[in-house]
């Protein structure tokens, strides 16, 4: 299998195209984005949570190649009752699997990106929801 169709597999494609589903609500109260510098993708996040700070409401909008995509759907399919420590402890996790440092993160849905591993172009628009949450969330990222 090509590296191509190992990445951009019917799973990621369809991903990408439920994005859909957490359409961008100006009216979310948390607002913000993310630009990955490696690959020039982006994303428009908008945030509600509850009194204790847990996720309650996404809303998002990417310019982003299907794994970045993909990515953002894998976070707002899960991201519902996260906090924003339980946000942070995760794209730290995400960062050290991509650096090779760590295990595939227990987040739900991401063995599908586990091929776009071994293309470092790709990870910046891989952490783009993760890293834009911690931001709305004003959570600093764990060390790696």
């Amino acid at each position: 299998m090509s590296g191509a169709a190992a990445l951009y597999t019917p799973t990621v494609l369809a991903l990408a195209t439920s994005l859909a589903t957490w359409p961008l609500d100006e009216a979310l109260p948390l607002q913000g984005s993310a630009r990955s510098k490696s690959c020039g993708s982006s994303l428009n996040l908008g945030l509600e949570t509850d009194a204790e700070g847990h996720i309650t409401r996404i809303g998002m909008k990417a310019q982003a190649c299907a794994i970045g995509q993909a990515a953002a759907a894998i976070f707002a399919a899960a991201a519902a009752g996260q906090s924003g420590a339980e946000i942070a402890q995760a794209e730290s996790a995400i960062r050290a699997w991509l650096a090779g440092e760590a295990a595939l993160p227990d987040w739900p849905g991401m063995a599908v990106l586990a091929p776009a591993q071994a293309y470092p172009a790709r990870h910046g628009a891989i952490l783009l929801a993760w890293q834009s949450a911690r931001e709305l969330l004003h959570t600093e990222a764990l060390p790696r």
